[in-house]
């Protein structure tokens, strides 16, 4: 099996490039690499993988960080739905794509949209109440939310999904009929309802007319400062002979230190003084086990005695590594991301960098709603890279992919994100 050429456990990886154990099971405690499971259960390493991070660990300090941006334009044209705070627009747009439409529901993430991007047309109202025409764009593109589906005694086809915001993207692609439909959504959505609800969304988009692929995309190698995986679902119209292909993932990882390079002052959230405490004895990359086991206790609660890692509590950033993935809030004890010197949470605008948003990207609304667009947003450096894949696919510039053998769906999630 070809992949078992590039899937070594951690001791022969560690052989072969030079480096510990202990480094390669760090690493992957941090979510810098992925390890699987075997078919004899054995926990293994892609040495690809592991040379990425020993480059950006170990070798080379040049800063890769940059806000991407193709020098043309494209002829394609786009609508955007549930556009949030322009995450994925703005990425398309930077690789050439013009929007015709954007709707979003929330007001602060409308008038985010308004003040950065004036000449956009931006439709403030519920999904719902929209109509497309045939032929409005050459993509439709949409991060809806995922949903909990009935599927008792049901089909589940078109008809069946009426309610559901998914319905309204599939409703969208099948009134206007883009040459290109894209899904985005969390990695959890591949298991969600022990796989069912993402299957029910590909028989739907194809029963309307589309062949359909899907991949998790690791923003960390895709010009990224942050572990954040999202699930992308491509469908092509069936009458076009256009190869469905994702974009390739970099052999570098861009550190936090690189991403706050100069970074702007912003406002930002503070933690409360006990907690505060408790923070500045957490070393850089380090989370709630780096306390003395009393403090533990205290900290965490019941929570202690439970299991799961609770790897985001209390948990102090690293300048070195990629950020964790952002959250709606960077300060909440289940999910704190502490700036790896100073005892605080990040500011907005370090958490604009992490996502990839250009300084001059001004959010609307309190603080708290700041955080909350930008931590549900699209890095704008993906958005990018997936805008940049699609012009080349619609240029007819990319071939048919082989994909090789990859491991099964149960071995690839044994371990968690």
């Amino acid at each position: 099996m070809k992949n078992k050429q590039k899937h070594f456990t951690a001791g022969q990886t560690a052989n072969l490039l030079n480096i510990s154990v202990d480094t390669i099971r760090r690493w992957d405690k941090r979510g810098l690499v992925k390890s699987f499971r075997d078919d004899k259960n054995a926990r293994i390493f892609s040495l690809e993988e592991i040379k990425r991070v020993q480059n950006k660990t170990q070798g080379t300090k040049s800063n890769k960080f940059k806000i991407l941006k193709n020098k043309e334009s494209s002829p394609y044209t786009a609508i955007e739905l549930f556009a949030g705070a322009g995450g994925t627009a703005l990425g398309m747009e930077n690789a050439g794509i013009q929007h015709v439409l954007l709707n979003e529901y929330d007001k602060h993430a409308c008038q985010t949209l308004r003040i950065n991007k004036p000449h956009w047309n931006v439709i403030e109202d519920d999904i719902r109440n929209l109509k497309f025409t045939k032929g409005q764009a050459d993509i439709v593109q949409g991060g809806f939310p995922c949903q909990t589906f009935s599927y008792a005694g049901r089909k589940m086809g078109f008809e069946d999904i009426r309610g559901t915001l998914f319905f309204e993207f599939a409703r969208c692609v099948k009134e206007v009929q883009p040459k290109i439909a894209i899904g985005e959504n969390v990695r959890g959505l591949l298991t969600h309802d022990n796989g069912r609800t993402l299957k029910t969304m590909i028989s739907v988009l194809e029963e309307i007319g589309y062949k359909v692929k899907y991949k998790v995309l690791r923003s960390q190698y895709l010009d990224v400062p942050q572990k954040r995986e999202r699930l992308i679902i491509i469908g092509v119209r069936n009458d076009l002979n256009i190869p469905i292909v994702f974009p390739k993932e970099k052999d570098y990882i861009i550190s936090l230190r690189e991403a706050f390079d100069k970074c702007p002052k912003s406002e930002g959230q503070e933690y409360p003084e006990k907690k505060k405490k408790i923070l500045k004895l957490i070393p850089p990359g380090g989370y709630w086990r780096d306390l003395p086991e009393n403090l533990q206790k205290e900290y965490m609660g019941a929570s202690f005695y439970m299991g799961g890692g609770k790897t985001g509590m209390a948990r102090r950033l690293s300048w070195d590594e990629p950020s964790l993935t952002l959250t709606c809030s960077p300060a909440q004890k289940q999910t704190e991301r502490c700036h790896p010197e100073e005892t605080r949470p990040l500011t907005v605008r370090e958490y604009a960098r992490i996502q990839t948003f250009p300084d001059n990207w001004k959010f609307s609304g309190s603080v708290s709603q700041q955080y909350k667009q930008i931590g549900n947003a699209v890095p704008v450096n993906l958005g990018y890279h997936i805008g940049t894949n699609l012009i080349k696919m619609l240029n007819g510039e990319i071939e048919e992919e082989i994909e090789e053998p990859t491991y099964s769906q149960q071995q690839i999630f044994a371990f968690g994100a």
